[in-house]
């Protein structure tokens, strides 16, 4: 009857504190975290150009803003990006850790139930106070059962933070794969502006060794001296030289294409040793309204969500101010003999409540929050920061955009002019109106602006991808 009565105790116990459950309910002490909402333009700063126009992009277009360019390659290419790039997986394995994290912080919310087993053989000394030896023997066998109330929203609040942390995370693997696929375009770019820039190169050298030999032909002729001859030398050579840098440039460019693609230097000489047109830009490019740019760019959002981490943390630390409640319980068996443990005698319970509550702790607790505050403050600096340096990359690069195609209109005149001044002064020279000098200066002056004009044709592709990426261009939103 008596052991009746205690089961009954116990279950009153626990009905009691039960009903006491909802009282975590309560607000979290700390502050309330509020999205900032920054002061942005209502357009863009640089002037309206033929390659640009302020319509919204596309989303669909922007998150595969490479496929604008029509090159199945470069698709591709970024294609092996997102399904190998060690830093894509980088980034995605520390999502996956932060997500793990929330459940860790979770955990704090619910009871926990730990089991335990003992046993043990004891002698005494024949020496000892008892004058003889005695062995005995201990069993024991246990659950134990706890359960820390949330009150104050210590727990809650860092879930929260947790889950700020986990969206951090996820944003900067979006802001990862908005820079590895305009890396990629950017060195796919450069590895077919060198091969265009090689290939004027070559020809350029065909012409000036058609120059040389003519020039060689005419001395040993005896109709001029060997002036013009080492001028064609020299500046033959000279265009040779030029090769080597470039040469250099397309192996560096391939070599990082084979690496963002997951691959070792040179597995991609198969595919891109055949030389290609550098990627045009086809028509005019949407770039919307800053608020647009902002909503899009990962990096802006991974600064949004850590200053939202940072404010939870705050009531994190804040919760540590007030005392903390346990529901603790524990039930078992314990004997002296093994064959005595599983008797109803041999049960033991243990039930109640607890509360700790750090009293004198010399302002730690406040220190902390004070910490905490600080790093918040600091967290919406960053974000602050972030959202000027997004806007101030779409602002240069629209200029660039709009700036390079007009400098690769007056280069396309330039070369066309060029093209004919060196062949008027090579026809003035066979005619013996001009001497070697004027010839040699036409060819020079056409091969330096014929580079320049691939150079900014790629430059052009170029600002175009760093355009894309300055609006956010290149990932989108994935099903949670």
């Amino acid at each position: 009857m008596r052991d009746g009565k205690k089961i009954g105790v116990l279950s009153a116990v626990i009905m009691l504190f039960s009903a006491w459950l909802p009282v975590p309910g309560c607000a979290p002490v700390g502050p309330q975290y509020q999205a900032p909402e920054p002061k942005v333009p209502t357009r863009w700063h640089a002037q309206d150009g033929p390659p640009w126009e302020r319509a919204s992009p596309d989303p669909a277009v922007l998150a595969r803003w490479w496929d604008t360019l029509g090159d199945p390659l470069l698709s591709d290419l970024e294609r092996q990006v997102l399904e190998a790039n060690p830093d894509l997986k980088e980034a995605a394995a520390r999502v996956r850790e932060a997500r793990a994290l929330i459940g860790v912080r979770k955990a704090g919310l619910l009871p926990t139930l730990d089991a335990s087993a003992e046993t043990s053989r004891r002698r005494t000394s024949a020496r000892g106070t008892t004058g003889r030896a005695v062995e005995t023997g201990y069993y024991l066998m246990n659950f134990d059962a706890g359960w820390e109330l949330d009150l104050f929203g210590g727990t809650r609040r860092a879930v929260e933070a947790a889950v700020a942390d986990w969206e951090a995370a996820s944003a900067a693997k979006d802001a990862v794969r908005v820079s590895l696929m305009a890396e990629t375009a950017l060195a796919y770019v450069e590895l077919r502006t060198y091969q265009e820039r090689l290939a004027l190169t070559r020809r350029n050298i065909a012409v000036q060794e058609e120059t040389y030999a003519l020039n060689l032909s005419r001395y040993q002729a005896g109709l001029s001296d060997e002036l013009p001859v080492q001028q064609a030398l020299y500046n033959l050579e000279h265009t040779r030289a030029g090769l080597f840098p470039l040469e250099k440039g397309l192996e560096a460019a391939k070599n990082r294409l084979a690496v963002l693609t997951g691959k070792e230097p040179g597995a991609l000489e198969h595919r891109l040793a055949e030389p290609s047109p550098i990627p045009a830009v086809l028509g005019r490019i949407a770039v919307g309204i800053p608020a647009e740019a902002l909503r899009n760019r990962p990096d802006i959002r991974r600064a949004e969500r850590e200053l939202a981490a940072a404010t939870a943390r705050i009531g994190e630390a804040t919760a540590d101010l007030y005392p903390r409640f346990r529901l603790f319980g524990t039930i078992g068996l314990e004997s002296l003999s093994s064959g005595d443990l599983f008797e109803w005698a041999s049960r033991f319970w243990a039930v109640g409540p607890g509360m700790r509550w750090r009293i004198f702790d010399a302002g730690e607790i406040r220190k902390n929050i004070e910490i905490r505050t600080a790093k918040e403050e600091q967290a919406f600096l960053r974000y602050e920061a972030a959202v000027l340096r997004a806007l101030e990359e779409v602002e240069n690069a629209l200029v660039a955009f709009a700036k390079e195609q007009r400098r690769a209109e007056q280069l396309e005149k330039a070369v066309a002019a060029a093209q004919r001044a060196e062949r008027t002064a090579m026809d003035r020279y066979q005619s013996g109106l001009v001497d070697f000098t004027s010839v040699l200066d036409a060819q020079r002056t056409l091969q330096a602006l014929q580079d320049e004009l691939a150079q900014s044709r790629g430059a052009i592709t170029a600002t175009l991808v760093r355009l894309y990426k300055a609006l956010g261009g290149g990932w989108q939103p994935e099903n949670p």
